[in-house]
């Protein structure tokens, strides 16, 4: 069997890997700007609304991406069924999906109903906890709509129909401005609510996507071979073990990672808002531009575990070879874009002369990092389709936190980088990932082909 299929050319992989990354880009772009509409809506309420969004935004995602994190596990199962013919698996893997998002989307909504009783212990503001609070109570209704979305996301991706998904975001971007109006300044029986009225629209717009992707696969023909909604299914303990075993882990080195990115704010936050507002503007750049290798590691998943399915280990090389050279090419173009237009960006965000100062330099730390970034998410996403999530979770933690983020705390506080110190305890710590993931890769390669 794997002979007849282990002919595979660089143009036939390019093409499926950009067939299944566009969709996903566009996807995971639409996904960030529904926070930049939230965060500029709030902004014309006031200043208060603002503050209130951003700190419930900032323990909301967390959160989100932790628990939507463990629901990814759904694509690489998927894409391995699909590469060993096993489809009535695939259907079995989804409907399991399902239930443990269910299951963990619950979870996720108590813990953010518990969320705002936090808040003042961690030193939020009391001007603005009743927004935040209701904000946080609000949109954690949303959240068991939230991961079972990301469990048909994972399982659509993974057969190689990233498109219906990317539809649907995009409507939804359009969606949400006339949601969030309806919340934030009331209409007909629904009173204003401003800010925390993000919270309300989010969730109801979470339900309307989960909705119309349940009903796309159910009616489309494209999933009738592998139908989840064809039968009911108990749950089952085998499946359940092994998406979680798979499914915690990635969801725990997500988590390491934003939970770095968000707190360098706080850790700057004593060093003034100049500070902290270029910071901002830097990171923001950064996080959309993150998008790109970030999706490519998504296609890479899909494309790696399929041929990992099949046993076909000389296509999965050079998949992988492909996926970190696409990765490199991406860098330097993202690197290149940072160099020549930095005034052009900044200015997208302010026209505060010493915040743009700031910004100006700490967008060269970020140009800094891309290549390794690149890599690492890439060697990530690669491991991720061969099923293996526990090291690189463990890997995540080391870098980030372990090494990264008290470098970061020490050149910030206690020398006078400042700033830039944050930004190099990040390059220190995406580095060390980047060289202890492709070693990993790179080990793991090697002892398939030694077998």
């Amino acid at each position: 069997m794997s002979h007849v299929s282990s002919v595979t050319t660089t143009r036939y992989e390019l093409k499926q890997l950009f067939h299944l990354m566009i969709p996903i880009l566009v996807t995971q772009f639409s996904q960030a700007g529904l926070g930049l509409i939230d965060t500029i809506m709030a902004g014309r309420l006031s200043p208060v609304d603002l503050a209130a969004i951003a700190v419930g935004v900032g323990l909301w995602i967390p959160v989100m991406l932790l628990f939507s994190g463990i629901m990814i596990a759904t694509t690489p199962l998927v894409a391995e069924a699909n590469g060993a013919r096993t489809p009535e698996k695939i259907a079995s893997i989804a409907r399991q999906s399902l239930w443990i998002a269910l299951l963990l989307g619950i979870i996720a909504a108590l813990i953010l109903q518990i969320m705002p009783f936090l808040l003042p212990i961690l030193g939020v503001p009391e001007v603005l906890l009743p927004k935040a609070s209701l904000f946080l109570h609000a949109i954690g209704l949303g959240m068991p709509a939230v991961t079972m979305y990301a469990a048909l996301r994972g399982y659509s991706e993974a057969l190689g129909h990233p498109r219906p998904v990317t539809a649907i975001s995009l409507i939804a971007l359009i969606v949400l401005v006339p949601l969030n109006f309806i919340f934030m300044y009331g209409w007909g029986p629904i009173p204003e609510l401003g800010s925390a009225g993000c919270g309300f629209a989010t969730a109801i717009l979470q339900w309307l996507m989960f909705i119309a992707l349940a009903s796309y696969v159910l009616k489309a023909s494209a999933y009738k071979k592998t139908q989840p909604f064809a039968a009911f299914e108990k749950i089952n303990p085998y499946w359940i073990k092994r998406i979680l075993k798979l499914g915690f882990p990635i969801g725990l080195a997500i988590f390491f990672e934003v939970s770095l990115f968000s707190t360098a704010a706080i850790v700057l936050s004593p060093l003034g808002e100049t500070l902290v507002a270029a910071h901002q503007i830097a990171m923001s750049v950064t996080s959309q531009l993150f998008m790109i290798p970030m999706s490519l590691a998504i296609a890479l998943t899909i494309r790696v575990g399929t041929y990992y399915g099949e046993k076909n280990w000389q296509a999965m090389y050079k998949v992988q070879y492909l996926g970190l050279a696409t990765g490199t090419v991406f860098a330097i173009v993202t690197m290149a874009l940072i160099w020549f237009f930095r005034p052009e960006i900044v200015a997208i965000y302010t026209s505060d002369y010493e915040v743009t100062q700031v910004a100006l330099s700490l967008l060269l730390f970020a140009m800094a990092y891309q290549l390794m970034d690149a890599w690492q998410v890439s060697a990530a996403g690669c491991l991720r389709g061969m099923q293996d999530t526990k090291g690189p979770m463990w890997i995540t933690m080391i870098a980030y936190w372990v090494i990264a983020f008290p470098v970061g705390v020490y050149l910030a506080r206690f020398t006078d980088m400042q700033a830039a110190g944050v930004w190099v305890g990040l390059i220190v710590g995406l580095t060390v990932a980047c060289i202890l993931l492709l070693t990993r890769l790179y080990r793991i390669n090697h002892r398939l082909r030694s077998h």
